[in-house]
């Protein structure tokens, strides 16, 4: 059990370390030039995601993801009574990893975010974002397993431009990211209504 969670706390720092990290770099280097910064943070979330899903999958399952960890419980691929240290586990390490791309670019450890995300769109995309997020996972790991890190890297990655809410399909990164006043940011006003989106599509 504690290599597990040590494999989910690792893991999602080194989500959030790509997507913030990504997203401060991208933005200094675009010249104000929102679609191709959108589009550099994008490719790094999807190798990050590739690679953490790889090196973790066979320890805990590379969750990485609250609403993930509740759908492979309702499926009966995790023990109920290992869900919330999974939880626990994800959001520290969210928490973590933005902190440590905040202070690799010179930021602050935490500086609330104060990038608006919120409106309809916003949520149906977030709901979107999450349910095929979830559709994808289950598709591969029963028949296509050994694709599941390119297919879900792949997802993302198209769901960062297909939805309006640029797809944060994950309550843990939600709440990390409004720590963090750049360009992957949210502000904490947001995080309720993007988060329970993505609760409520694994349902």
């Amino acid at each position: 059990m504690s290599r597990r969670l040590t494999a989910e706390f690792v893991g999602t720092a080194f989500l959030l370390a790509g997507i913030v990290g990504s997203g401060i770099m991208a933005e200094r280097l675009a010249g104000g030039n929102v679609a191709v910064a959108l589009l550099a943070n994008t490719l790094a979330t999807g190798g990050v995601l590739v690679a953490i899903i790889l090196a973790f999958g066979l320890i805990s399952g590379a969750h990485f993801n609250p609403a993930v960890t509740l759908a492979d419980a309702l499926q009966g691929g995790l023990k109920w009574t290992d869900v919330p240290a999974y939880i626990i586990a994800q959001l520290t390490g969210a928490v973590a990893g933005v902190a440590l791309a905040n202070v690799m670019f010179g930021e602050p450890i935490f500086f609330v975010s104060h990038h608006a995300r919120h409106g309809l769109p916003i949520l149906l995309g977030e709901f979107v974002a999450t349910f095929g997020l979830l559709a994808v996972i289950w598709g591969c790991s029963r028949y296509r397993s050994n694709l599941t890190a390119f297919a879900v890297a792949s997802y993302i990655v198209g769901a960062y431009w297909f939805t309006a809410s640029t797809s944060f399909a994950n309550p843990a990164v939600a709440i990390a990211r409004s720590l963090s006043d750049t360009f992957a940011g949210i502000a904490p006003a947001d995080v309720p209504a993007i988060s329970s989106r993505s609760y409520w599509a694994h349902w």
